[in-house]
């Protein structure tokens, strides 16, 4: 497969990109730990989370440790989100972005473009 998997999380509460958000992608059944990062001050990732080759068909679950997020902004051990598991299956030789939207009270996904 030669497509890419990106990503990236907004914070609608400011209406701005979440910085400094820890991910982790998965690789299901197994639940095989590929890769782990950091969103940058846009909300994104520096480099595309699987690509190219790397990219294989199959059900991945990304990891959004929210909760982190939340503590440092709110200035508060009390968050109710903590970690956001996004669910997905790759099926076709294409790109593929998974973005998160996120308040201090809930969440959204949708497939980006």
């Amino acid at each position: 497969m030669l497509g890419t998997l990106t990503t990236h999380v907004l914070d609608t509460s400011i209406g701005k990109p979440a910085e400094h958000v820890f991910i982790t992608l998965y690789k299901l059944p197994e639940k095989r730990k590929l890769r782990e990062c950091y969103t940058n001050n846009d909300g994104r990732i520096d480099q595309p989370l699987l690509e190219g080759e790397s990219l294989v068909k199959g059900t991945y679950e990304l990891h959004f440790h929210v909760g982190e997020y939340f503590q440092k902004k709110l200035e508060s051990e009390c968050t109710f989100l903590d970690v956001v598991p996004v669910r997905f299956v790759i099926s076709k030789d294409e790109n593929y972005h998974v973005p998160l939207l996120i308040s201090p009270g809930g969440y959204s996904t949708y497939r980006g473009s």
